[in-house]
């Protein structure tokens, strides 16, 4: 679990719920953390997008299912706003087997989780998509590798895979089965400040967001295929 780093400034977080209680619930556990700041909360997709504007949150907690503007489409409007940093986006499902799982990630979602989580791992998530880290619940997880194994065979795109080098289609193949940056270093015997650099060259070389949208790249291109 990640440990708060008092010389940092709190995670500016909003919350996107239709229900009162979440968004109440959710803010109280937030707000209690001393490197937590909870921002401001709205009960749809268009309320996400002016509060976005408005105050600027580091990480938003965004429920999938909502009238109006879902969480899907207020994803995609909120990662496509001009002129300001992007926020990490975290999204909330009350099932491990929701059908926007997929849809979501390639939105540019940095992961999801599941509404009954603990209150640990609620703070623990909004730390690790802080920091840079993409978050997937191990049944989200199989969701996603289960809807690849239905769907036809992963399109090979060799001029992508061409542009890494061997040890970086090492580390992808090792993000793609869900390791940190420490098991990974573990794995290839590297430093993980190596690590670290090597995931950085990858994004940067195939143009991606965040290391989910490096997992979906890896099934994609058939680098890492379901169930080998």
């Amino acid at each position: 679990m990640a440990h708060p780093d008092p010389a940092r400034a709190p995670i500016r977080v909003a919350i996107v719920d239709d229900q009162a209680m979440v968004r109440q619930g959710f803010g109280a556990l937030l707000d209690a953390q001393p490197d937590i700041v909870v921002v401001g909360d709205a009960p749809d997709g268009g309320g996400a997008v002016e509060l976005v504007r408005r105050t600027r949150p580091d990480v938003i907690l965004m429920d999938v299912r909502m009238p109006g503007m879902n969480g899907l489409d207020a994803t995609r409007a909120v990662l496509g706003m001009p002129g300001l940093e992007h926020p990490r986006v975290i999204m909330l499902t009350t099932f491990d087997a929701d059908e926007y799982v997929f849809s979501a990630l390639q939105a540019g979602a940095c992961g999801f989780l599941l509404k009954d989580a603990t209150a640990e791992d609620l703070v623990a998530a909004v730390r690790v998509v802080a920091a840079g880290d993409a978050l997937l619940a191990p049944s989200i997880t199989s969701k996603l590798i289960a809807d690849y194994v239905s769907r036809p065979a992963p399109r090979s795109d060799s001029r992508l895979l061409s542009a890494l080098t061997e040890r970086e289609l090492d580390v992808m193949r090792l993000v793609a089965d869900g390791k940190t940056n420490a098991e990974i270093a573990g794995a290839l015997f590297l430093a993980e400040q190596t690590v670290k650099t090597h995931v950085s060259r990858v994004l940067g070389k195939l143009g991606l967001r965040d290391r989910t949208q490096m997992v979906i790249a890896a099934y994609e291109s058939g680098l890492v295929r379901a169930g080998r």
